[in-house]
């Protein structure tokens, strides 16, 4: 049997998607001070349990690549170079002003509800077919590639939803709903050749049992564009 290989998939540290009032371009918000601390968190439990992964991999986004920066900053000695796979950005949503106040609730919450089909859009955006043609690809060739051990991939809420679904699934395309993936989270998975085992999910490195937490990621999301 060919060893599996151990991967941790992060979800990047907490942002601001919204101010005065408006929207921020996805692409270049950078993590909050809270989303500082939470990556540096996250870094010193993969260090006080030994993990040094020789594949750091990020989408590239700011938010991505500077949760990254502060995990590996946590790590002692040197460290694998942070690579950017812009193929695994988190999915593109449509424009917010396009959608009328009496769906924003459906919209905002639409793949935490199932049934979710290929055909189902991010907030009147990407659809997840598109999302899976480049993910999927991406993903394999990661896998494929024989000279790592040990990965650490930081990427997004509903790109991780889509690959944990995908693992879990037995490889279908197929997204299953009611993930939650908390900003700087860690999911753990060792992939063989031709299966996953998913050890744990969402693990939050400052706040471990969540007791307080009822709202998932895009349903706070939600309240702050309503309280701008």
């Amino acid at each position: 049997m060919t060893p599996r290989r151990r991967l941790y998939l992060m979800r990047h540290g907490a942002v601001r998607y919204f101010e005065g009032g408006r929207p921020l371009p996805p692409e270049s918000v950078p993590l909050t001070e809270a989303g500082q601390a939470q990556a540096r968190a996250a870094g010193r439990l993969l260090a006080a349990q030994g993990v040094r992964p020789d594949r750091v991999i990020c989408s590239g986004l700011p938010r991505t690549r500077q949760t990254a920066a502060l995990v590996l900053g946590e790590l002692p000695g040197p460290q694998a170079e942070i690579e950017d796979w812009p193929a695994l950005q988190e999915i593109h949503g449509g424009r917010l002003r396009d959608i009328p106040e009496d769906r924003l609730e459906a919209c905002f919450t639409a793949l935490q509800r199932g049934p979710l089909t290929e055909h189902s859009q991010f907030l009147g955006g990407e659809t997840l077919g598109a999302l899976w043609d480049r993910i999927l690809p991406a993903q394999l060739q990661l896998r494929a590639d024989p000279d790592w051990d040990c990965a650490l991939w930081v990427l997004h809420g509903v790109v991780n939803a889509a690959l944990l679904s995908h693992w879990v699934s037995g490889g279908q395309r197929l997204m299953l709903p009611g993930w939650q993936q908390n900003p700087a989270c860690i999911n753990v998975i060792d992939l063989g050749a031709d299966d996953a085992l998913l050890r744990a999910v969402n693990l939050n490195p400052v706040d471990w049992l969540q007791p307080d937490e009822r709202r998932s990621t895009m349903e706070q999301l939600l309240a702050d564009l309503r309280q701008c």
